[in-house]
């Protein structure tokens, strides 16, 4: 069993990785594509931009149950394949908007195509994971978004200028367009061709059930499928709920609800911090944004791993899904009284970030305490849709409250509020006992 264990991490969950960075970068890059964007388009201002980042999460919400049902009951390598195909030529189409209206278009196909990836490896996982290795396989999964937000800013920083004039050190130096296009067109552009090539590999990379694992060994494969199988029966045994229940069951929905006020801090947070930056330090350049942007992921990173191995060490989720949002909020706050102390902005949106992603491992480990196999598959999937319909909000909030107000002060504290009260249902839920699995609602 530990062999099987060992050969399952280290065979697929660089994949899965792989594929979330290059997601994660897709669905963000406008961020710093923005910084020059808006040179070349005025029509693009703050509201534009946050209606567009944000409408990225209408058009995730149409497939994302679906898709994680397809995760289970079809081919998780065939549909995450498809998934990355799509996506990437929408990415790269980004590069050729003219108008706002083009720009929500294609963010809304983006949406669309990417749909289901995320709560399809979270089933996916729980394929190949039992219980008490499930967080720990989470995180690792999860540590992708922080390195995507390391690496994403740091390759497109080399671009930003391309087809700019700027001044460095009192010369002005001017850099000509490549192909006739501009850095924030290259951005999406060299993001969007990676997605295509590696949702190909897909397809030979990724092993649908450990049963089908060539690469285990015929005990190996006897070994985790009775332990996966023996723990699903346990979970029968409490009580069958069908997919309708699950999505019905108040246990569900509040997960929905706070990963909804979770979802909306978390990427009000990163669509906009560096026009946060922009705003609050005027001297700095895109190429320097873009480097600081990468440092609240470096905290990210342990803070999840940390989460995932403490919380599979304990059997313990609710508190370890609350306590992180809960620092997160308090730094929020502290970081819109920073203005003009630039070490200090770095640091409290540093510990922010580092809440506000922390919490996830344990936090999506908590449907499969109470739920297995399809209705299971459909909860991840409806947990994931509505809660990442707060990706439109965060994002159209900032966007909107910069516009009216000239500032994202009141735009930041409107996030810390909601993350706050997510933190207060999930402390909230109907959980009689965490480390043990309950009776279905």
């Amino acid at each position: 069993m530990d062999s099987a264990r060992l050969k399952a991490y280290l065979r697929l969950i660089p994949i899965l990785f792989i594929c979330y960075i290059i997601a994660y970068i897709d669905r963000n890059n406008v961020a710093i594509a923005k910084l020059t964007m808006e040179e070349d388009m005025p029509s693009f201002d703050a509201a534009v931009f946050g209606f567009g980042g944000g409408i990225f999460f209408l058009g995730y919400f149409l497939l994302e149950i679906p898709g994680s049902l397809i995760v289970e009951r079809w081919s998780a390598r065939k549909w995450i394949c498809r998934i990355m195909i799509t996506w990437g030529i929408m990415a790269a189409m980004t590069a050729f908007v003219k108008t706002p209206m083009h720009f929500y278009t294609v963010r809304f196909l983006l949406g669309v195509a990417e749909a289901g990836f995320f709560p399809g490896v979270i089933v996916y996982l729980s394929h190949w994971f039992t219980q008490k290795d499930r967080a720990r396989a989470i995180s690792y999964f999860l540590i992708a978004s922080p390195v995507a937000m390391i690496i994403g800013p740091w390759v497109s920083q080399w671009f930003i200028d391309i087809g700019r004039t700027v001044v460095v050190d009192g010369q002005t130096i001017t850099h000509p367009a490549v192909f006739g296009l501009k850095g924030w067109q290259w951005i999406y552009i060299i993001w969007g061709i990676p997605a295509v090539l590696f949702g190909i590999y897909v397809l030979i990379g990724l092993t649908d059930r450990p049963n089908q694992a060539k690469w285990l060994t015929p005990r190996e494969r006897d070994a985790l499928e009775s332990e996966l199988a023996r723990e699903k029966a346990l979970h029968q045994q409490r009580g069958h709920m069908s997919v309708m229940q699950a999505l019905s069951s108040p246990k569900v929905l509040l997960l929905s609800a706070a990963y909804f006020g979770i979802v909306t801090a978390n990427y009000g947070i990163e669509l906009f911090l560096p026009s946060v930056f922009k705003e609050w330090y005027p001297n700095l350049e895109p190429s320097k944004i873009a480097q600081i942007v990468m440092i609240p992921s470096l905290l990210v990173i342990p803070g999840q791993l940390f989460i995932g191995w403490s919380s599979d060490r304990l059997q313990e989720r609710r508190w370890h899904s609350v306590l992180p949002v809960v620092i997160g909020a308090v730094f929020l706050v502290l970081a819109t009284q920073t203005k003009g102390t630039l070490w200090a902005t770095i640091l409290c949106f540093t510990v922010a970030a580092a809440g506000m992603k922390s919490y996830m491992p344990a936090f999506w480990a908590l449907p499969s305490l109470f739920l297995t196999a399809s209705a299971a598959a459909g909860s991840v999937g409806m947990i994931n849709s509505v809660g990442n319909l707060g990706g439109f909000l965060g994002p159209f909030v900032m966007g909107k409250v910069q516009q009216t107000l000239q500032s994202y002060h009141y735009g930041l504290l409107f996030l810390a509020v909601t993350s706050t009260l997510s933190a207060l249902l999930i402390s909230f839920l109907p959980f009689r006992n965490t480390k043990d699995p309950q009776v279905h609602d």
